[in-house]
């Protein structure tokens, strides 16, 4: 266990930063700094005391990036509850799914999201509240009326309770068990159900105190976020670690299409960037690769002396177009496209790759965009996690990845058989990802367990690596690579844009795509070669958090 404890970090910052601006949204423009920021929390503490909510009670919080949306969830884990953070992308049955299974008390919900959802069929919970504005949506029966009354008289209340004024002295939160619950947050994987990952005090402390430690964020720091908060990874490092130090955060709060994303950017110049492969590669293809693919250009990067120009030419037109006040981009959520790691390596852009999963809340492993290896996921977090591969030699042959340590999840909520299938004895989490881990922690991943195929000769064959391949191909907007009696399949969903562009019609695909194979079957081994590839008319499906649901397509 940590020495630090985590809602007694939130209480210095909250003191130390007490003027400085905490949150705003960027749409609203709305700004609360420290002191607002725990005030609002402190109200919300003693709303929760006078609705019955006790610590350990469970608190669904379904919304996008808001300032309600943070104080709630600041507001629950401070108070001693178990905040359910839901992504708002989960369709309503899937919503209600969880609220139910989570067994919570208390739902703060977005009205838009609420419009869908239907109360009586989530009997545990006592009241829905508004995130929009604080209102009562609805309160069952047996609550009396509590949530009602309670907002009624909360002004009295609060100013009766602190006569001269809610001050940074007034700060006093509970001193809750590094092992107690703090979080219940749904898995959104690719094998078609969710699992509550439970997050402890300690266990989300662990990846605050890396971020502090590091000075990912350090006070009066700028943050913007666009990643859903409702996701470990956004939640950790664009929200817990920046509130911790005195960072200010920006919420972004829509959609982040690469052309609002840059120009908000430009507007916050955040000093650290939280970001997903999807929209560096976007960016990468949408254009970086048009500017260096003209006759001109092409003779210039071949060119030793002058590509160096042009590289650096290109690297400060992307920087400047992230803002220019970064230290580092940071990428994770999933792989990173070779083909965009190497070019972005080759410019000397300042990114790194991370590696995590919600059942670490998330982080395992990190490095520095300076020492970062290409090809690698970071190095194991030092004296926090521990790694280790199920195979004769971790360091040459792909082995699963294990992991143990303070991140770690205390265990899925009311699944023990799923829990007991990835946390052993010993307290290693067998991830289901395969790869090699070097002495010194740094970990290079291979692809999932569960997606490798064994060919006819004994090869491990891993389709994320054949597909990252694929998808740098000429209209392959995304694929799938897939085993169908015994020879591999390529599943793709054309990039219409780039055709529409280039004037490619549906009817000259099935030639373009014949090149494809033969091109791609160029760059793999042997045992890795695609048989054909297999159009399809629509976008896979995917999870709320955006990775493909492999499961529908290996049948």
């Amino acid at each position: 266990m940590l020495k630090e404890n985590l809602i007694q970090i939130y209480a210095r910052s909250f003191k130390e930063n007490w003027d400085m601006p905490a949150v705003t949204d960027y749409i609203t423009g709305e700004t609360l700094c420290y002191g607002d920021f725990a005030r609002r929390i402190a109200r919300t503490h003693l709303f929760f005391k006078e609705c019955g909510i006790r610590p350990g009670d469970k608190i669904a919080l379904l919304g996008k990036n808001t300032v309600p949306w943070v104080v709630v969830y600041m507001a629950t884990v401070t108070y001693g509850a178990v905040i359910v953070p839901i992504l708002q992308d989960f369709n309503p049955g899937d919503a209600q799914h969880i609220i139910n299974h989570s067994d919570s008390l208390m739902l703060f919900v977005a009205d838009s999201i609420w419009e869908n959802l239907e109360f009586e069929k989530m009997p545990k919970v006592m009241v829905a509240m508004s995130l929009d504005d604080a209102k009562v949506l609805a309160e069952h029966p047996d609550n009396s009326g509590k949530a009602m009354k309670a907002i009624s008289r909360l002004p009295h209340r609060f100013e009766k309770m602190y006569p001269h004024g809610y001050t940074a002295d007034c700060i006093s939160y509970p001193k809750m068990a590094k092992d107690a619950l703090a979080e219940i947050n749904y898995t959104s994987g690719t094998t078609g159900f969710s699992k509550g990952v439970m997050l402890t005090q300690n266990n989300l402390c662990g990846n605050v105190v890396f971020g502090m430690r590091s000075r990912l964020h350090y006070k009066g720091s700028r943050c913007l976020s666009f990643l859903p908060l409702a996701h470990a990874y956004g939640c950790a490092f664009d929200m817990l670690v920046p509130l911790a130090v005195g960072t200010h955060i920006t919420l972004f709060g829509k959609l982040p299409s690469p052309k609002a994303l840059l120009k908000a950017l430009n507007e916050v110049r955040p000093n650290l960037i939280l970001c997903v492969p999807l929209i560096l590669e976007k960016i990468y293809r949408n254009q970086i690769v048009p500017s260096i693919s003209t006759p001109a250009m092409k003779r210039l990067v071949k060119m030793p002396v002058l590509n160096r120009v042009v590289f650096s030419k290109i690297k400060s037109k992307l920087v400047d177009a992230f803002g220019g006040e970064f230290e580092e981009v940071i990428v994770g959520g999933a792989p990173l496209n070779p083909e965009v790691e190497e070019f972005l390596y080759k410019i000397k852009f300042p990114f790194t790759v991370g590696y995590g999963m919600t059942e670490c809340g998330p982080l395992i492993s990190y490095t520095p965009w300076r020492k970062f290896i290409p090809g690698s996921a970071g190095r194991t977090l030092p004296g926090l996690m521990h790694t280790k591969v199920t195979s004769e030699d971790e360091a040459h042959i792909p082995g699963e990845i294990c992991v143990r340590g303070e991140n770690v999840m205390k265990g899925y909520y009311k699944n023990p058989k799923a829990t007991e299938d990835v946390l052993d004895p010993e307290g290693w989490l067998h991830t289901g990802d395969m790869g090699t881990v070097t002495p010194d922690g740094t970990i290079f991943i291979k692809g999932r367990y569960k997606t490798m195929i064994l060919s006819a000769n004994g090869q491990n064959i891993y389709p994320e690596e054949i597909e990252a391949k694929l998808n740098n191909m000429p209209f392959v907007a995304e694929s799938l690579v897939v085993e169908r009696g015994k020879r591999l399949i390529a599943l793709v969903y054309p990039d219409y844009e780039a055709m529409d562009r280039q004037r490619v019609t549906s009817d000259m695909l099935p030639e373009i795509m014949d090149k494809v194979v033969s091109e791609l079957n160029k760059l793999v081994a042997p045992y890795e070669r695609v048989d054909r590839i297999q159009l399809i008319a629509n976008e896979f499906e995917k999870t709320p958090k955006k990775s493909i649901k492999r499961y529908l397509y290996n049948a």
